[in-house]
């Protein structure tokens, strides 16, 4: 569908956007969020839970209303011109919609008639749509015998029936494998090489770190809680902490300050050191040079070094420095499995 907005117009534009659950003295969910996307990108809304991403998408997406600010998308405005906006988007919620009890062309071909395609289109629209997404073969079989991330790959093709402008993708991969999570993100990187803007709100940082031309960082609840607090690209949001470390883990911990000393020598301010963990952590400006230096001072100091790598800042570290808060460990949750994932 041709977009109402140019390309040197916002895709979704929020400005100071305000929402509240339980009345004036309930809790603010958002608290002046404002964000703006620009058309044919990904940008990724990254938070932790609570951090208001649903309630934000449930308001662009006109499911919702805000109890304050303003907020177009595809060019139409949220609150005066919903039915517009509708026509233009597309949703892919947290749980698929699609029913289990029908084929996946069923499927498909039931959402092209809800839309009001007629048969004939909802037809060829659903044969395309699964042939892009790559189920054309399983298109006949029941929705119960499909995988995880194949139920998901046709949700995502039931939220393009009408070839929106602006697609919503609200946590699309939570609960997923893996492998499922990694067919997802192939179907994402299509639809943005297409020209579809996408707006993903995830809690999980290589999925942000992979899919997103830019990312916005919600603050945790609490006293900032309900608005962005930075944005930028990932190597923006990385540039923030400072530059790459040399990171050292010695042999015996009584090593640990003759090898912060010696660092020191090399790169100056900004060492860490955590005698516990024999690790030194130094950050470098001339990345080979400082390296081949250190380990030759080292040397020299007859220092036994277990291990020895140059760090590149990560998101994670980004999302630390940033809100104070660590992403917890992948544990057993299939969907965290491999992913930094959110405290």
């Amino acid at each position: 569908m041709t977009p109402a907005f140019g390309p040197s117009q916002p895709a979704v534009l929020a400005e100071g956007l305000h929402k509240r659950y339980g009345g004036p003295s309930g809790t603010p969910v958002l608290d002046g969020f404002d964000l703006t996307v620009a058309p044919g990108t990904v940008h990724g809304l990254l938070g932790p839970n609570g951090a208001g991403k649903t309630t934000a998408v449930r308001i662009l997406a006109t499911l919702l209303t805000a109890d304050g600010g303003r907020a177009e998308v595809a060019g139409y405005d949220v609150a005066r011109q919903p039915a517009q906006v509708r026509t233009r988007i597309g949703l892919v919620g947290q749980h698929a919609a699609v029913d289990e009890f029908l084929t996946g062309r069923q499927n498909l071909e039931m959402f092209g008639r809800l839309y009001h395609l007629g048969v004939r289109k909802a037809k060829r629209r659903a044969a395309e749509l699964l042939e892009r997404f790559g189920l054309t073969e399983a298109a006949n079989r029941p929705l119960r015998h499909y995988s995880g991330g194949m139920r998901r790959r046709l949700d995502l093709a039931a939220s393009l029936i009408l070839a929106p402008a602006v697609l919503f993708l609200d946590e699309p991969t939570t609960g997923l494998d893996p492998h499922s999570r990694n067919e997802l993100w192939q179907a994402v990187r299509s639809l943005a090489a297409s020209g579809t803007t996408v707006l993903l709100t995830t809690q999980y940082l290589d999925e942000a770190d992979q899919l997103a031309d830019q990312i916005s960082i919600l603050a945790p609840s609490g006293p900032e809680g309900g608005r962005v607090i930075a944005e930028g690209t990932q190597e923006d949001l990385k540039a923030r902490i400072g530059t790459d470390r040399i990171e050292i883990i010695v042999a015996t911990a009584e090593q640990v300050e003759l090898t912060a000393r010696t660092a020191a020598n090399v790169a100056g301010a900004g060492l860490e050191l955590d005698v516990a963990d024999r690790r030194v952590s130094v950050p470098v400006a001339e990345r080979v040079s400082a390296l081949a230096e250190l380990v030759r001072r080292l040397d020299e100091a007859d220092v036994k070094v277990e291990d020895i790598a140059m760090r590149r800042p990560t998101l994670d570290d980004a999302f630390l420095s940033l809100t104070g808060r660590r992403v917890a460990a992948a544990e057993s949750d299939v969907g965290s499995a491999g992913s930094g994932r959110l405290e």
